[in-house]
């Protein structure tokens, strides 16, 4: 019998996929193992969203041709956005790689393996269908964390961003239906699941593919889903903010267990930007979002993506996205270097930003940022706050867990916890990227509800 190791890179999109394609290699009596090294069959899920994740997937290949040429049963399976833009044309560059095979058609993973390996030639599938409609697998938990797991509602994107590639890499938007989500959700709950998050590009527009008639909204899906009883905690990601709606910002207020955290990229505090980005939206019409949900909900996290030295973008737009970035107080940001990713659009502009500008640029917006959110973090001092337990610290002997408002915090415990537990923790200490806290009390279910962050001191 053959062993399977799955290398992933990229998004949480990515993070599922290759959770799917852990349960599907396994249902076909394939083996997982921990060590690559041992690996009868490397796959590597990839990302294409950036230079620098492409060049990590082509590094990673090269090194793998003594290791083909060594071991002709050696298989090694590339899937993921960067494999549905390259095609044939990876092939072309990395004739050891055995199988290629964009997201659409990682549900065809075992067979095509099994194709490639009968017929001693490589395979391809990067065919994008117009009409594509996700399959409906009840996962199991044999692979990653027993408390908390994605639920993909919604797959592609039809926004076409100038610098985005997911539209070709991911196709159009296809929407779920509500009843194989339910389904899906339902069934991690009984399995014992406490936090589920809802995945899609764009979650925001999710059911807008589908007939008026038998269109749910995402606002409506959030709530049926939060209604499933068992489940402590519910997120989603990703949005864009022209699709953001007042309903949305109501299931703030109306529902206990969506968590205190919201992801909105911004991309750019200019508006000329934003227009050439084809973001839809205005700087103004951000702030109004921003404002509109931190009054539906005290304390929300608010967290961002940012993009600087995209083409043509002034030393006064930039001073403009650093203006934005005092105005909202980010408690986090993904910021990057514009890097072009054909087939965008934004390829084909001619007023690039050099590459010493950009660092320049990205390095003074990282430094504030990181001043803004150890401020933010510092104001969770004293308070007491839910944390659910993740497992052991990567850095320390003490326990590791997470908080409503997708805070980490680490904190000394006398006995083990179980991942998924609700602990009540006093926070002590604010770092950059995590806090301290030391545990109120033992767990106790009628304590738990202590407050979103309600207990200030």
């Amino acid at each position: 019998m053959l062993n399977f190791y799955i290398e992933t890179f990229g998004c949480q999109m990515n993070e599922k996929d290759s959770d799917l394609m852990d349960q599907l290699m396994r249902e076909s009596n394939f083996l997982p193992t921990a060590d690559i090294g041992a690996a009868d069959i490397l796959i590597i899920n990839t990302c294409s969203i950036r230079a620098k994740a492409e060049q990590k997937v082509y590094s990673l290949l090269g090194s793998l041709r003594h290791r083909k040429r060594e071991d002709s049963r050696f298989r090694i399976a590339v899937t993921g956005c960067l494999a549905q833009q390259e095609g044939r044309k990876m092939i072309a560059r990395m004739p050891h790689v055995d199988v290629v095979i964009g997201p659409q058609s990682i549900y065809d993973l075992p067979r095509l393996l099994k194709e490639a390996e009968k017929n001693r030639r490589s395979v391809t599938a990067t065919d994008l269908s117009t009409d594509f409609t996700i399959p409906s697998v009840l996962p199991d938990l044999k692979n990653g964390s027993p408390h908390k797991r994605f639920v993909t509602i919604m797959q592609g994107c039809n926004n076409y961003c100038t610098y985005c590639i997911v539209p070709y890499t991911r196709g159009r938007e296809s929407s779920r239906q509500v009843e194989d989500i339910m389904k899906e959700a339902r069934h991690l709950v009984e399995l014992g699941v406490k936090e589920i998050t809802l995945l899609g590009q764009n979650v925001n527009s999710y059911g807008n593919d589908q007939p008026v008639a038998n269109r749910t909204s995402f606002p409506e899906l959030l709530r049926q889903v939060a209604r499933i009883e068992g489940l402590r905690r519910l997120r989603f990601t990703t949005s864009n903010p022209k699709d953001l709606s007042p309903a949305l910002m109501t299931c703030f207020k109306d529902l206990d267990n969506l968590c205190s955290h919201f992801h909105l990229p911004v991309q750019s505090g200019s508006d000329k930007i934003l227009q050439k980005m084809n973001r839809k939206y205005t700087v103004e019409s951000y702030l109004d979002k921003v404002a509109g949900l931190r009054e539906a909900r005290s304390g929300l996290a608010l967290t961002t993506d940012l993009i600087v030295g995209f083409p043509g973008e002034t030393e006064k737009d930039f001073q403009k996205t650093m203006d934005l970035l005092q105005s909202v107080q980010f408690h986090s940001a993904f910021s990057f270097k514009y890097s072009s990713r054909p087939p965008a659009r934004s390829c084909s502009f001619q007023d690039d930003i050099g590459e010493e500008e950009k660092s320049r640029r990205l390095s003074i917006l990282q430094e504030r940022q990181k001043e803004i959110t150890l401020k933010r973090n510092q104001e969770y001092v004293g308070s007491i706050m839910n944390v659910m337990v993740e497992g052991p610290s990567r850095s320390s002997d003490e326990t590791s867990g997470r908080t409503d408002s997708n805070h980490i915090v680490n904190f000394p415990c006398p006995r083990k916890l179980e991942p998924g537990e609700i602990i009540p923790v006093k926070i002590t200490r604010a770092c950059f990227n995590t806090l301290r806290g030391e545990i109120l009390f033992e767990s106790d279910p009628t304590r738990l509800d202590l407050a979103r962050h309600a207990s200030m001191a």
